[in-house]
């Protein structure tokens, strides 16, 4: 993370010398003052127009960007709802075995109870 803050530092650093240094060297050139003015004005319309585009660019990359993400997040919205949807089919299949299993155990349970109520039955009637 140092090593970040530290090259940044640098690109500004030399960003703000070579800033410095075109001034000077404007400023220390062998023209009249309405050459250096009139340098001064065409160099800052350059630098207007490269921001404009590199602003315009920026823009368009931010959109391109935007609009992948939003198909990603649809894929993988489309593919959630696959996935709950299948463990919805698979939770109702256990509810239906377990309602079946449930019921078999049921009658195996009434029909014990209903054989043990006759042996009860029969030897107290003998």
């Amino acid at each position: 993370m140092g090593e970040k803050t530290s090259s940044g530092d640098f690109f500004a650093g030399f960003l703000v010398g070579a800033l410095v240094g075109a001034a000077v060297a404007l400023l220390f050139a062998p023209q009249t003052g309405e050459e250096t003015r009139t340098l001064i004005r065409e160099k800052g319309i350059e630098l207007g127009e490269r921001a404009d585009t590199l602003s315009a660019e920026a823009r368009k990359r931010a959109d391109e960007l935007q609009a992948q993400a939003r198909e990603r997040a649809e894929e993988l919205s489309a593919q959630a709802k696959e996935k709950t949807q299948g463990l919805q089919g698979k939770v109702k299949q256990a509810i239906e075995e377990g309602k079946v299993a449930a019921s078999k155990k049921k009658e195996d349970l009434l029909s014990q109870l209903g054989k043990e109520q006759e042996t009860d039955t029969t030897p107290a009637e003998s």
